[in-house]
């Protein structure tokens, strides 16, 4: 047996179904809004000046703790996966100083901590198979690497002339923290490297300064000077 519709339930039926299959623009009974983007580069900040952070903690061997594997999960997770997300959110919103910037301090996280990992074989390749210790050949090549690294840390700290004096400031420590360890290594210079930890200290407290900046002055009342030197 047919059942029949009541006119008004099924002109409501139909009208329920085209609002949902509609776009958002043809809805009736509610204006479109475009939805924004929220700011990346917070996020970006707070990774980068932890991961510094906790690689000069490291370098002083706090408390006798001198194996460095417990830095590879925030270097991986945070500094690394955190900043490549930063780095493909802002090319999305057009910012390509902060795109190039976390994209490749992500992958300097991403390649320090790699190091660590057993499975890729990277100390193996350095160290003696009758001793099991790290031959000097090691050192030598942590400071090539922080040497490559410092030439692109002054490319990302000459960009940031127009930004802010505190981002200026961080960048220019992170490019005396990059010197000091690769004369550390490089020289077999203790006290070249607790220097460059101690930068690197200073490096994370003004990055850290500029991200509560930038955070804070969207959610809550406090704003932060952080000397921008942008053109009026």
């Amino acid at each position: 047996m047919a059942v029949t519709v009541p006119s008004d339930d099924k002109a409501i039926a139909i009208d329920l179904e085209r609002q949902a299959t509609a776009s958002p623009r043809e809805q009736a009974g509610s204006r479109f809004e475009p939805r924004g983007l929220a700011n990346p580069t917070p996020l970006g900040l707070l990774a980068f000046a932890t991961s510094i952070f906790m690689i000069s903690l490291i370098n002083l061997q706090p408390r006798g703790v001198k194996t460095p594997n417990i830095i590879v999960g925030v270097l991986v997770f945070y500094g690394g996966t955190a900043q490549v997300i930063v780095g493909i959110m802002e090319f999305v919103i057009g910012n390509t100083f902060g795109a190039t910037l976390f994209s490749s301090y992500a992958a300097f996280n991403l390649s320090y901590a790699l190091i660590f990992i057993p499975g890729s074989g990277i100390l193996a390749a350095y160290t003696d198979p009758k001793t099991g210790a790290l031959i000097p050949e090691f050192d030598q090549a942590i400071a090539m690497f922080a040497w490559t690294w410092f030439v692109v840390s002054i490319v990302f700290t000459v960009a940031t002339i127009r930004r802010s004096l505190v981002i200026v400031s961080a960048l220019a420590f992170v490019d005396i923290t990059l010197i000091l360890l690769a004369v550390g290594y490089m020289l077999d210079s203790e006290s070249c490297l607790k220097a460059s930890a101690a930068t690197g200290f200073i490096t994370a407290a003004l990055v850290y300064w500029q991200g509560a900046a930038d955070l804070w002055g969207h959610t809550t009342p406090f704003r932060i000077p952080v000397g921008s030197l942008k053109k009026d």
